[in-house]
């Protein structure tokens, strides 16, 4: 709910079982939230929670990029203080922390210090498997180009995919010479690497009549007066009853919870707040609010999470087919996100019934692979240690002008014949989950119901891919967002 505790290693046998010799790992494509930050509101001050934080000492090592009178490039070296205004009247007073603190003061939601160490350390239990463990990813990296790094245009998001680079290839494991790798961002308009209701008026919708379900269904209950005999003392005049659509909302309060937990103890909360049973009202309620979308109906699958899983499975399809000098033979994907990136992707998937909300810097690793023993013709197989035998020129499982999000229905026979021998799974926080629509035989490796087929995997992801987002989100404004039957997700 707050701070991930990642596990151990795997073991040796664990690895066999996970990846077996027979199957070869194709490729990659890493969802991270990003680390602990500070509360993206100030709540709570009658409470004695301090508004501004001192975790963010990034604040005195900042650089920007400088063009110098001669037209190159130059860096300018700063630090950041903030000000604000005197209790008394209007007149510019520093910020300071709780301990009088001037520098290293954190915005709201900005990525600290502990976030920034939590992705340095996912980044290194990366490199620890894909690097050194599996020999899939080179020990020292020649160029970035067959990465594909990602991330919102939310700062957070993107310090923390830097941050996880870095400790999956820090300097020392980065080639003389090695060219800066390029981060991809888009527009707020054009992002789909979150639920994006700013730029989707009729997921924006779906997600509004779906909150207000969950607070009709909670706000008179047992599990309401019990978190209002914990901490509704402190609510404001204006909204003194705790409500899933109160203020602060109910998911607003869990927000600086989780933030508070996840830092030291000079910016916590009265301990009612952290009341075991409190935190599990909670967390059930706000995943409900936020989630159960995603698992009831096509359409919030399709406008909330369906253009970044069309991306994902077309990174899929364009890795067995790019020629090897293409920057589309992706190798590794790293893209920085957030929690309702994760919990939206796995609830469409039907891969989170019962888990509670994703914790500052879970991350999803979605695998390909592809069987050793299928076909001689196609990709060959990534050996442990080899890097350049995944540049070798594959055979396309599609036609050659066949784009990679053509559903799985438009293929041709032998179009899906090609689909044979490739598989795909989730790994979310270390542990491999199951698609429900892969479960049945045939859809699956072995008698591993976590390794999902290509194919079956593709035709969940096209069920709920849009071909046209923007459209679809200026389509049907108005009408019930509610499905007249249940659509589960993963079948």
């Amino acid at each position: 709910m707050t701070t991930l505790v990642p596990r151990e290693p795997y073991t040796a046998d664990e690895l066999h079982r996970l990846y077996p010799k027979e199957l070869a790992l194709q490729q990659v494509q890493v969802l991270l939230r990003h680390g602990e930050r500070s509360p993206v509101s100030a709540r709570f001050k009658n409470a004695g929670l301090v508004a501004n934080w001192p975790y963010c000492n990034a604040a005195q090592h900042l650089r920007s990029v400088i063009m110098s009178a001669n037209d190159s490039w130059d860096e300018l070296a700063y630090r950041r203080r903030l000000e604000t205004f005197d209790e008394n009247d209007d007149s510019p007073v520093l910020s300071t922390g709780p301990g009088r603190e001037t520098d290293g003061i954190c915005l709201p939601g900005e990525l600290t210090d502990q976030g920034r160490a939590s992705t340095l350390a996912l980044g290194q239990r990366l490199r620890g498997l894909y690097v050194d463990q599996l020999g899939f990813m080179p020990t020292v990296l020649q160029d970035a180009n067959h990465m594909y790094l990602r991330a919102t245009p939310i700062p957070r998001a993107l310090e923390s995919v830097q941050q996880t680079f870095y400790g999956l290839y820090p300097p020392s494991s980065r080639a003389a010479g090695f060219v800066s790798p390029t981060i991809i961002q888009r527009q707020p308009s054009h992002e789909t690497l979150f639920p994006n209701e700013g730029a989707c008026r009729r997921f924006a919708q779906l997600s509004q009549a779906f909150a207000q379900r969950t607070a009709d269904r909670w706000n008179d209950t047992s599990d309401m007066a019990h978190l209002n005999k914990m901490f509704g003392k402190w609510m404001p005049e204006d909204s003194p009853t705790v409500k899933v659509d109160g203020h602060p909302r109910l998911s607003g309060i869990m927000d600086t919870v989780n933030s508070t937990l996840a830092h030291p103890n000079e910016t916590r909360l009265p301990k009612e707040f952290y009341d075991k049973k409190g935190r599990e009202i909670i967390d059930k309620i706000g995943v409900e609010e936020w989630f159960s979308g995603y698992m009831e109906s096509k359409e919030y699958r399709q406008l909330g999470i369906g253009g970044l899983m069309g991306d994902v499975v077309s990174r899929m399809i364009e890795k067995t087919r790019a020629p090897t000098s293409s920057n589309r033979n992706i190798q590794m994907a790293l893209s920085g996100c957030h929690d309702t990136t994760l919990a939206a992707v796995l609830s469409s998937m039907g891969a989170f019934q019962g888990e509670q909300w994703p914790p500052y810097t879970s991350h999803i690793a979605i695998e390909l692979f592809k069987d050793r023993t299928i076909s001689t013709t196609a990709q060959p197989a990534i050996t442990t240690g080899s890097w350049w035998s995944s540049f070798f020129p594959a055979k396309s499982i599609l036609t050659p002008n066949g784009s990679p999000r053509t559903p799985l229905s438009d293929l041709s026979e032998s179009d899906k014949q090609k689909l044979d021998g490739y598989y795909v799974r989730l790994r979310y926080n270390d542990r491999a989950m199951k698609v429900p629509g892969c479960r049945p035989a045939g859809k699956h490796y072995g008698d591993d119901e976590s390794l999902c087929t290509l194919e079956a995997f593709k035709g969940i992801v096209d069920k709920f891919t849009p071909k046209n987002w923007k459209q679809a989100c200026g389509a049907r404004l108005g009408e019930n967002a509610f499905p007249e039957s249940l659509e589960p997700a993963g079948v």
